[in-house]
């Protein structure tokens, strides 16, 4: 079937337009020239207006066995009132918040719409701070800045050690399984606490600046920092969302969802899809990671999705096990308007692979669209209302929102601002004060470049972050993040991610954190294959040696050229900061961890197992 010759399956888009002011400092202001519509106070008045108007429909799904656990928006609205009166009989406030350790569930779900109901602000923190770590660093950061009145896990008993290690005086509730020697409440006792008038009186008195959350993101120093998200910024970010997925309006969106809730794409962006739009939300216990992808596979058999988003990770999974699985196939397209990816490029082949089978099981194309933000803007910012072919294309700006585009070295630092950015960082003065330039426009550190600098209309692609690029000893300037992306579609699918070095140095050298998984397919071994027999299996490495001297071969000049590289064996820290909880690579702390790796690269002669590659005219 032909890709051009096939129809794109009809979704209703917005129509985003930006114009452009160029200042005599040089640096450019950039507007939607839409007006944002009218929001609500806060994410809960939205629930609380869609129980009114469709209070039998599914809200919140979690499985259950073989079947799924549901609440409709009349349930989960009559568990919040309890609810909030219990975390107002424990004396939680602004400044003793309730904490959340453990992932995604429905009584995660209702917890914090209690919370936001009666004016409590609450901090998701990532499940891997407990069950992943050895010393608990990140988790006991986080409670000594929060200072939390409580703290919720779901199974007491396998988040005990890190209770007893980080959180040994602060009140616990639990789902199941009380850990030993530490008094801990139920979740379902909460449910049966008689409400009082101070429910109400709480939830009347919030307002669109209340704090409704704080999201702890990993700063480049590897310490958690936590992110306020007011009420504004969470409901105002949903109708900047609906001006461009319009289609939200003509039918309820449909989600089957695993991103994590303490990130602002799982926690904010997508359940506020839902909630906002009157949808149903069905969490998916699947995880795109060895051995846990299956989850989704099967959830595919009872979930119809109509609007999916993800990281591009999830959609390589997603497109080799669709290969094989007509049930799960059939279902994912058989209602779907939309697919979204954000956080990194998608890689061609995988772009390829969804396209292919769209048209082969419904005989039309269905429309792909990339966007981009942060926590700090809650986080849409940029989306495109046009099917995506660039990488890296960000599209425009989201209505009610400014952008400035200053001039750094030769890029454009983009700095933004808007009702979705947030005031600042919890209990951090000095850091709020850095982020903000003198105008209160957020840095929010990375640079873009636009499509057609005559025409502001075409978008703006992502062009990496400001401080990531470096010079090599001959002054010559690397652009991070194309260098980097261009070692990992060489090799693709079999790169993670990679670490790039060579400041102040003669040439670039590559730090290489290969996929498992895919070295584990290409070379043909059993999935439960060591990771260290996968990684140096021999057509693996042939492969990675063949991909990068081509790599190499390609190369105009030093400023593109990885001249030696390592594929890395022992997989990133959490404790040490290497990586963070959802995955991303820590390029500072990396370096700073292996030094001895880092000199390697730059040892004569070369060790064995450094691929030396010389450029083409060089051989």
């Amino acid at each position: 079937m032909d890709a051009k010759a096939t129809p794109i399956r009809a979704v209703r888009l917005g129509q985003f337009t930006a114009a452009s002011e160029k200042r005599a400092d040089g640096t450019t202001l950039v507007r939607s020239t839409l007006k944002l519509g009218r929001y609500p106070r806060s994410i809960v008045d939205a629930l609380e207006a869609w129980a009114h108007k469709t209070p039998d429909a599914i809200l919140i799904a979690d499985r259950d066995g073989d079947d799924w656990r549901r609440l409709s928006y009349r349930d989960v609205v009559e568990r919040i009132a309890p609810l909030g009166q219990s975390l107002l009989d424990a004396g939680l406030s602004a400044e003793r918040p309730l904490m959340i350790i453990s992932g995604n569930e429905i009584e995660h779900f209702l917890l914090g719409l209690a919370a936001i109901w009666v004016g409590i602000p609450y901090a998701p923190v990532s499940p891997a701070y407990s069950l992943v770590s050895t010393d608990f660093g990140k988790l006991k950061h986080i409670a000594n800045l929060l200072t939390p009145g409580l703290v919720y896990a779901s199974d007491g008993s396998r988040f005990a050690k890190a209770i007893s290690a980080a959180l040994p005086e602060i009140p616990l509730l639990v789902r199941s399984n009380p850990p030993e020697r530490k008094p801990a409440r139920l979740f379902a006792d909460l449910l049966k606490t008689p409400v009082g008038p101070e429910v109400a009186a709480a939830h009347d008195a919030i307002t669109p600046d209340s704090v409704a959350k704080i999201l702890f993101t990993s700063g480049s120093t590897g310490l958690p920092k936590g992110v306020i998200t007011t009420n504004r910024m969470m409901t105002c970010n949903q109708e900047m969302i609906l001006s461009a997925m319009a289609f939200f309006k003509d039918e309820p969106p449909v989600l089957l969802d695993w991103m994590p809730w303490n990130h602002v794409a799982g926690g904010s962006h997508n359940t506020g899809i839902t909630i906002y739009n009157g949808g149903s939300f069905y969490i998916d216990g699947g995880v795109p990671a060895p051995g846990r992808f299956a989850q989704t596979l099967r959830n595919l058999k009872d979930v119809q999705p109509t609007y999916f988003t993800n990281v591009p990770k999830a959609y390589e999974y997603l497109v080799a096990a669709l290969e094989t699985d007509d049930e799960a196939r059939r279902n994912f397209f058989a209602r779907l308007k939309l697919i979204q990816y954000a956080g990194a490029s998608l890689s061609q082949h995988v772009f390829d692979g969804l396209d292919r089978m769209a048209r082969s099981e419904v005989g039309e194309r269905v429309t792909i669209i990339t966007g981009y933000g942060s926590t700090e803007t809650a986080p849409f910012a940029f989306t495109t209302t046009w099917p995506v072919e660039q990488a890296g294309h960000i599209g425009l700006p989201a209505p009610g929102m400014e952008v400035k585009l200053v001039p750094n070295e030769d890029k454009l630092e983009l700095r933004l601002k808007g009702p979705n950015v947030t005031p600042g960082y919890w209990r951090n003065p000095v850091m709020t004060s850095q982020a903000f330039d003198e105008e209160g426009f957020y840095r929010i550190g990375d640079a873009v470049r636009p499509v057609d600098p005559s025409n502001v209309a075409m978008g703006f692609i992502f062009d990496g972050r400001v401080s990531e690029d470096f010079k090599l000893s001959t002054g010559t300037w690397v652009n991070f993040f194309g260098v980097r992306a261009a070692t990992i579609a060489a090799c693709a699918p079999l790169i993670r991610d990679v670490v790039l070095t060579g400041l102040d140095r003669n040439f670039i050298g590559a730090l290489i954190f290969p996929d498992v998984e895919a070295c584990t397919r290409f070379a043909g071994l059993p999935a439960d294959t060591e990771a260290n027999v996968a990684i140096t299996h021999r057509t693996v490495q042939e492969q990675f040696a063949s991909s990068l001297a081509k790599l190499a071969e390609r190369a105009t000049g030093s400023s593109n050229h990885v001249a030696r590289a390592l594929v890395m064996t022992v997989q990133p820290d959490i404790d040490k900061g290497e990586i963070t909880d959802k995955g991303s690579i820590n390029q500072r702390a990396v370096r700073a961890a292996r030094p001895e790796l880092v000199e390697a690269l730059y040892d004569e002669p070369p060790r064995p197992e450094i691929f030396d590659l010389p450029r083409k005219e060089t051989r």
